[in-house]
């Protein structure tokens, strides 16, 4: 299955594969991720399927990614998902071709942006609309 760009399944694999093995050795998020995760084969494979949904409309990921990061959130940080995303974006460029290196990296951008609102953006008393004003 291809998306247009030249993302295709084989494609998010060695991607997947290749990303994560770089994160793994990285001295920043190498610690939280081997922490983190007990069975790398597994997860991977996890990971694959999710990209695969998110780049190819498969449909197969059926995870919560918020509550799996939730879980970890005293270990992460906005400077973490910058790094992540540098890396990503460097070995998407390194093993893709450009059209599809931008689509994943632009999708990743947005889902890391998502993701550091749900685990570091709260509404304080202050900052809530009063409903009474309106």
């Amino acid at each position: 299955m291809d998306n247009g760009n030249g993302i295709t399944e084989e494609g998010l694999k060695r991607l997947v594969s290749l990303f994560y093995e770089r994160v793994r050795e990285d001295e920043s998020l190498g610690p939280i991720f081997n922490d983190a995760i007990e069975n790398w084969p597994e997860h991977l494979d996890k990971l694959v399927i999710f990209w695969s949904s998110v780049m190819l409309t498969t449909g197969r990921y059926k995870g919560n990614p918020v509550a799996a990061h939730l879980k970890h959130r005293t270990r992460i940080s906005p400077e973490l998902f910058q790094r992540w995303l540098a890396l990503w974006n460097s070995t998407t460029a390194e093993v893709l071709e450009p059209g599809a290196a931008a689509a994943l990296q632009a999708k990743a951008a947005r889902i890391a942006e998502s993701l550091q609102l749900a685990l570091f953006f709260k509404l304080d008393s202050k900052t809530k609309p009063d409903r009474a004003a309106a």
